[in-house]
This record gives structure tokens, C-alpha cells and sequence, in this order.
């Protein structure tokens, strides 16, 4: 069995095997610490469009969808979010 610390896991790419497309990075991870097991891996992906300071959508994968950790990529089970809307056009505050 191979090991890695939390520090490891972060930042590295996560793809999902089933679309092949990028989901994101690791930014944190999920524990029970009851049972003293990792739940999850917390990635986030893309920010949302219409604004600069809009907050980076967070995706939870549970532990059980990672499939393979590799040096700088993990693998998992999972399909990538889909892009947010368009922002709309006009109706804005500034709007004239």
C-alpha cells in the first residue's frame, strides 16, 4: 500500500474518467473523524461567469469515486459539472 499525506493531495488536477475533462484541483479534503477515514476530496472547479469576484464553484467526490492517484493528477469516477449559464445581457443595475 502506498501512502500520501493531505499536503500531497492538494493541488493536484482532478480528471473525471468518464468525460476526460478537467473538473478541477484539490483544495481540501472531507474526514470522518469518528471513524478516522477520508471521505471526500473537495475540487474547485471553474468560477462562475458575470463577475470577477464570484465565488469558485466547490464539487464534493466522495473517496469511493477516486480512482487512481498519480503524481500530479487524480482520476475519478465523476462527471464534470456543467458550465454555468451565460450570464444575461441587459437588466442590470447600470442598465439604460
Amino acid at each position: 500500500m502506498q501512502c500520501c499525506s493531505v499536503t500531497q493531495l492538494r493541488d493536484k488536477e482532478v480528471i473525471s474518467t468518464k468525460s476526460g475533462g478537467r473538473i478541477g484541483f484539490v483544495n481540501d479534503v472531507e474526514i470522518n473523524t469518528r471513524e478516522g477515514r477520508l471521505c471526500a476530496i473537495l475540487v474547485y472547479g471553474r468560477r462562475p461567469r458575470g463577475g470577477l469576484f464570484g465565488k469558485e464553484q466547490e464539487i464534493r467526490i466522495p473517496w469511493e469515486d477516486v480512482e487512481v492517484i498519480g503524481e500530479d493528477t487524480i482520476l475519478v469516477r465523476c462527471q464534470p459539472p456543467a458550465a454555468p449559464p451565460p450570464a444575461p445581457k441587459g437588466g442590470g443595475l447600470f442598465s439604460f
